[in-house]
Order: C-alpha cells, then sequence, then structure tokens
C-alpha cells in the first residue's frame, strides 16, 4: 500500500484536495441554510378550538425573531362581489357615559398603558413562539356584512347572496428587514344541513417573502397609509 501510494503520490494528492474541497462545500452549505431559515420569517394562520364559523382565527410566530405586526386584511368573498377590511383594530362600541368617561381619563393621564393598547388593537410585536387570536371567523364575518351592508340572519345573509370564502392576510415587519412580509390563508364557506362550516383552501398558509413581492406590499402599505384605508367593497346589489 505504502509502495502504492509513493508510485501515485500525484493521484492521491489530488483525490485529498477533491474530498477536502467537497466537505468544505457541505459545510457551506449547511452553514447557508442556516442562515437562511434563522432570516425565514414563518407566520401561521390557522383555526383553533372548533372547524366551523364559531373557530378562532389564530395568528402565530414561529419565525426565529420577533415580527411587528402592521396589518390584518379580512376578505370575504361572495357571489356577488368581494369585501376587503382592515381588521387591525379591535370593534368596540360604548355608550355616551363609557365615551365620556374614557375621555375623561385619558385627558387626566399622559401614557396609555400596554394592556389598555392591546384591547384596542392588534397592531404591535409578536415575540418568536407567541401567538393571538384575531376573534372568531364569524366575527369577522358580521363585521364585514355589517360594513358592506349585507343583511344577516345569523350567519347566513338574508339576501340572494352567497358567502364562498374567507381570506386572512397578516402585513408585518420581521426583524432588521426595511421591507415588510406578508401571510395569507383562505378558509371555504360552506352551508349544510348541520350548519356552516369553515374549510382551509390549501393545508399551509402561504407567505411573500420573495424581494419582488416585499416591493409590491412596500407600495400597497405606502398607499393604505396615505389613503387611511379601512374597507372597500365591490358588492354588485344590481347583479341577476
Amino acid at each position: 500500500m505504502i509502495e502504492w501510494i509513493k508510485d501515485n503520490q500525484g493521484v492521491v494528492s489530488v483525490g485529498v484536495s477533491i474530498a477536502t474541497l467537497l466537505i468544505w462545500i457541505i459545510y457551506a452549505q449547511l452553514l447557508y441554510l442556516g442562515f437562511r431559515r434563522q432570516r425565514t420569517p414563518r407566520m401561521l394562520i390557522n383555526r383553533g378550538r372548533k372547524k366551523d364559523l364559531d373557530a378562532l382565527c389564530i395568528i402565530s410566530n414561529m419565525s426565529q425573531e420577533a415580527i411587528y405586526v402592521e396589518y390584518i386584511l379580512a376578505k370575504l368573498e361572495t357571489s356577488r362581489g368581494r369585501i376587503i377590511m382592515d381588521v387591525t383594530d379591535f370593534e368596540q362600541e360604548f355608550t355616551d357615559d363609557e365615551e365620556a368617561e374614557g375621555q375623561e381619563r385619558h385627558r387626566n393621564k399622559a401614557s396609555i398603558t400596554p394592556q389598555e393598547l392591546r384591547e384596542n388593537t392588534r397592531q404591535g410585536p409578536l415575540l418568536s413562539g407567541e401567538y393571538m387570536h384575531i376573534g372568531s371567523f364569524r366575527d369577522l364575518v358580521l363585521r364585514l356584512a355589517h360594513e358592506a351592508g349585507i343583511p344577516m340572519q345569523g350567519s347566513l345573509p338574508e339576501a340572494d347572496l352567497e358567502l364562498t370564502c374567507l381570506t386572512i392576510e397578516l402585513i408585518a415587519l420581521y426583524g432588521p428587514e426595511p421591507r415588510p412580509v406578508n401571510a395569507r390563508r383562505s378558509f371555504y364557506i360552506k352551508s349544510t344541513k348541520d350548519g356552516v362550516t369553515l374549510v382551509p383552501t390549501s393545508w399551509n398558509t402561504q407567505h411573500g417573502i420573495s424581494f419582488l413581492r416585499r416591493r409590491r406590499l412596500s407600495r400597497m402599505v405606502n398607499d393604505m397609509n396615505e389613503t387611511n384605508f379601512y374597507m372597500s367593497s365591490t358588492i354588485d346589489w344590481d347583479k341577476r
């Protein structure tokens, strides 16, 4: 064996160099994959507690770093058009006495507590491994229908209109990244003899993390900020 190595020293040297290069390539690939995993945001949107409209809409941050929730959009598709609404802030109704009391309390305080802030908006940081719910899917459907002027009887519209799909989209900032990312998941709304069920259109949450997608999201967020976007509707009541 030693004699063979001496006689083929050049070949052995080339083989060792190639093996060393392959090891470094594999090591560099593992480092890159680890870095990419740490820098790739991953948010999950799912049902919780139930499988129908009474299920809670749960948003989880499974990224390696915190995210900052900037917008939560809900899109309700119907047989006569669609409704898109910003549901980042809670829908709250106050009596005149409660509103006056709140105004007086805030006049006497220089700041608002984190608990009071969380009671009014879902905007803010969500740490790695944390989750929150944004209410039930039924509440979201009823809120969108109310804003669009759709009369409802329970969970179903009274008018000649059919609810088909509800999409939840999260727009957030991830770590030090300058451009926003998004996560989106859609659910079919199906009416059966046992009630209204909610069926995901895909098994996983879709993410918009590519460079081009982030550029489009940046323009979209700028437009929403400039126009103070709250809701848009394409419901056509004249459609037959």
